[in-house]
């Protein structure tokens, strides 16, 4: 960062005293470092900017003007180094003005005739007979006001040379605070001055007494000669010649003078004409150097000449300055209009628009630029969007994308900081959003997100300079901080504080139409009925799946941080954190249909290769379903400040079903390759470990990953799925035992009875009966299967197995009527070894289990 400059300092000013529109040299220390830094010099409290000519870093030449201060500091202002301070002052004289009649020792400058700077508003001759200083004594301006004045003096007049003189008026106006003493003085003044005036004609008397005496003399050597000659004639004579001398010698004196005076005036007259075109080039030069100015942009230049021919020439009476003021302010009004078609130019940065209301505002023109700039980027803003989206829905169609000039944000010449602000956060998070990646990307990403992220772009490169115009409108920046322009930045402000509730409606505007382009785009659904036609217009092939969505929302996510960078208030931005949670909650709602459907097809995967624990990979890829759907929602369920929660119960009881999908559906366990050797029971008892597999470990896992991630009444989501779960186990098991004990149950009758054996009359028992034995050879092979599956399934399989088969024998004997002695013995000998024999199966069942 460089180091900012000291502010100007004045140390020195030649000539330190001076009259008005005197050439003044100013030196000192950082006065600038051009013509274009320096935006402030005072005198005496008056602007001299117009007048100055910046020289060098310590050297400055103006002109000092009509300052109401007799004196003061000179104050420089500049760019990089602000407002500056004095150590020397300058005095401010009063010109004495010289009468016609007076006489003085130099020229006086005859510059006063045509002046238009000095009293132009007084109506006083510019050589004005009257003293500066009639009383001779110091004059003290009072603090009264003029209305005042005039309203305790009407019809009256403070210049002495009116015929409305008033010498209260004078008095109290300029010597309000002087004594009595200096008053008594003032009075003597006046009666030496009346003295003099009544003793000229005497003094003139005086010097010509020689003249006089000389004529007396002549006059009587006339009368003696008249009188030694004697006669009247010759006196008439003379008399007649004398008096026809004199009259010849007047009328000689007369056409002499008047010959003279006349060459006088001519001269005058000349001299004048000339002074006036050598003083007075500036303006009749003016029409031409505007228009070259105007051509090389130094509209600035053009501004300073316009505003020091308005102060000299505004009100004239003359009619040459007339014609060519009026020349003046054609071409300003040419300039005028070419600043506003550069100002409503689109697209224009943010200091060029700046520059141009400000030259609009010095230049005085009509109506409100910046507030027309305004209303113009607010246009340029939404016909971008628009024409955004069109361009994607055409691409999407088929038809190629015309790359428009409007939309090539690329190359904005504009950097913003809070698209800076987008790309770190978005490094941050580990997003692709406004990120180097290659074209190969777009290509890959489905459209609808393409626009999205482009029209963010757009909203986040372009908003930032149109709300920093609104706040350089609100607080007067946008012209300067110059005692000038104060009156134009309180109208700046008045003004902004009468349209606060337009631009209010103008960021709506842009607000809903960016939400309304990505609803169009990613929620179509949620368009009202005409709303489809502005915003829609998509071909919806396919919905995105939820991994997109959440790229989406990332995005939108970003660009709602960098416009609450801009201090834009939080109500104008509510509608995007809205559009947010629908995102988040179709996104929610994808994604688990996704994970859905997956689980269903996690049967198509089922290879019935089982491990030592009677379990294949389907609990495991169950689980995988579950947590990778928590992981891929993680982004999504996470609140950023100033969005909603998503309501745990929409997802609970998405995720009920989705826990339920793996053990409701009939089946789910119904696939199996053609190449496999297991018959449809040994799937159930595959399916049955499964089963208790998920019950004792894979859910508890599921709902560890629940209260990780945050997530509520995951007790609910348990219970709901270990009894779901249980129902379908219990389905399984009771489809398993009837598969295999209703064929030993079956058997049991038939072998009893065959060969037409009664209990009435049978032999003495020798052995075991076959069926008997049948049915515990069928036992032991259910026992062996259930085994060679999962031996944690072998207790709850066989002692069904053998309850069946007691049960079973239970009911037959009952049926029996009455048994013989034989019979008898053979039925409790029959159920002593079938009791031992099973007993110590199941002993040896529990062996094998026991480790």
């Amino acid at each position: 960062m460089s180091r900012a400059r000291q502010p100007p300092l004045v140390t020195g000013i030649s000539p330190n005293e001076g009259i008005s529109w005197t050439k003044v040299t100013i030196r000192g220390e950082n006065l600038g470092t051009g013509p274009t830094d320096l935006i402030g010099l005072t005198i005496c409290g008056h602007n001299c900017l117009l007048t100055a000519e910046w020289m060098s870093a310590s050297k400055i030449v103006c002109r000092v003007g009509q300052a109401k201060n007799d004196k003061g500091d000179i104050i420089v202002t500049t760019k990089s180094g602000g407002r500056g301070t004095s150590t020397v002052s300058f005095k401010l004289l009063k010109p004495e003005k010289i009468g016609i009649l007076d006489q003085s020792a130099v020229w006086v400058d005859e510059m006063n005739y045509y002046d238009m700077r000095t009293d132009r508003n007084k109506g006083i001759p510019p050589l004005s007979l009257r003293p500066a200083n009639p009383l001779g004594i110091e004059i003290d301006k009072g603090r009264f006001p003029q209305k005042d004045l005039e309203m305790l003096f009407p019809g009256m007049s403070a210049d002495f040379t009116s015929e409305n003189f008033s010498a209260a008026w004078y008095l109290i106006e300029n010597h309000s605070t002087t004594s009595f003493d200096q008053l008594k003085m003032a009075i003597v003044n006046l009666k030496k001055q009346a003295n003099k005036k009544n003793e000229g004609s005497l003094a003139y008397v005086k010097g010509g007494l020689s003249t006089f005496f000389e004529a007396q003399d002549a006059l009587s050597a006339i009368h003696q000669k008249l009188e030694a000659d004697g006669t009247e004639k010759v006196e008439g004579s003379m008399t007649q010649k004398l008096e026809n001398v004199l009259n010849r010698a007047s009328n000689t004196a007369d056409t002499l003078f008047q010959e003279v005076l006349g060459r006088k005036d001519k001269a005058d007259s000349t001299r004048n004409a000339l002074n006036v075109l050598q003083r007075f080039k500036f303006l009749f030069n003016l029409p031409l150097n505007i228009e070259r100015n105007i051509q090389k942009g130094d509209y600035d230049v053009v501004i300073n000449d316009y505003e020091k021919a308005k102060s000299l020439f505004g009100k004239t009476e003359v009619q040459v300055f007339k014609k060519y003021y009026a020349e003046v302010e054609t071409r300003i009004e040419a300039l005028r209009e070419l600043l506003l078609d550069k100002l409503l130019e689109t697209p224009s940065t943010l200091h060029d628009q700046k520059r141009y209301i400000r030259y609009l505002s010095d230049l005085h023109a009509p109506g409100d630029p910046a507030w027309q700039c305004i209303g113009a980027q607010h246009q340029w803003i939404l016909q971008l969007m628009h024409n955004c989206k069109e361009s994607y829905v055409k691409e999407q169609k088929g038809t190629s994308l015309l790359h428009c000039s409007m939309l090539d944000l690329d190359s904005d010449v504009r950097p913003s900081p809070i698209g800076h602000l987008s790309q770190t956060a978005s490094l941050k998070r580990g997003s692709s959003f406004q990120s180097g990646r290659s074209d190969a990307w777009r290509y890959k990403a489905p459209q609808q997100v393409v626009f999205v992220e482009k029209l963010t772009k757009l909203v986040v490169s372009q908003l930032p300079n149109f709300w920093k115009l609104w706040i350089s409108y609100v607080n007067g920046s946008l012209f300067s901080e110059t005692a000038e322009k104060s009156g134009q930045m309180e109208k700046s402000k008045k003004n902004a504080r009468q349209r606060q509730n337009d631009f209010k409606k103008m960021i709506q505007e842009v607000m809903h139409s960016l939400e309304k382009l990505i609803r169009g785009a990613l929620l179509p659904f949620s368009l009202k009925e005409g709303e489809s036609r502005l915003y829609g217009g998509w071909e919806m092939k396919s919905e995105l799946s939820g991994q997109w969505l959440t790229h989406v929302i990332q995005t939108v996510r970003l660009s709602s941080e960098s416009l609450t960078a801009l201090e834009i208030p939080n109500d104008m931005l509510q509608i995007i954190q809205d559009l947010i949670l629908d995102l988040r909650v179709r996104c929610i709602i994808v994604t688990l249909q996704h994970t859905a459907e997956d689980i269903k097809r996690l049967a198509e995967k089922e290879d019935w290769v089982v491990d030592n624990e009677g379990l294949t990979s389907l609990p495991s890829h169950f689980e995988q379903c579950i947590v990778h759907s928590l992981q891929s929602l993680k982004t999504v369920l996470d609140c950023k400040p100033g969005e909603a929660s998503v309501s745990f119960d929409l997802y609970s009881n998405f995720l009920l079903f989705l826990l339920s999908v793996d053990v409701s559906s009939p089946d789910l366990f119904g696939s199996i390759h053609e190449d496999s050797s297991l018959t449809s029971e040994q799937r159930v008892l595959i399916a049955l470990s499964n089963c208790r597999y998920l019950e004792r470990h894979t859910f508890l896992n599921i709902a560890e990953h629940f209260e990780k991630h945050g997530f509520q009444g995951v007790d609910k989501i348990t219970q709901v799925s270990v009894e779901s779960l249980k129902e379908l186990d219990q389905r399984l098991f009771e489809m398993y035992i009837e598969s295999k004990a209703d064929p030993i149950v079956g058997s049991l009758e038939p072998g009893i009875y065959a060969g037409y054996f009664d209990w009435k009359d049978c032999l003495v028992p020798a052995g075991v009966r076959n069926y008997l034995k049948e049915a515990l050879v069928n036992i032991i092979a259910v026992h062996a299967e259930v085994f060679t599956i999962s031996k944690d399934l072998v207790p709850r399989v066989m002692s069904r197995i053998v309850e069946a088969v007691s049960e079973e024998l239970s009911r037959l004997m009952q049926c029996v009527s009455s048994f013989s002695k034989n019979g008898a013995l053979q039925v409790a000998e029959y159920f002593v070894l079938s009791s031992i024999g099973l007993t110590h199966h199941m002993n040896d069942a529990s062996r094998c289990l026991d480790p």
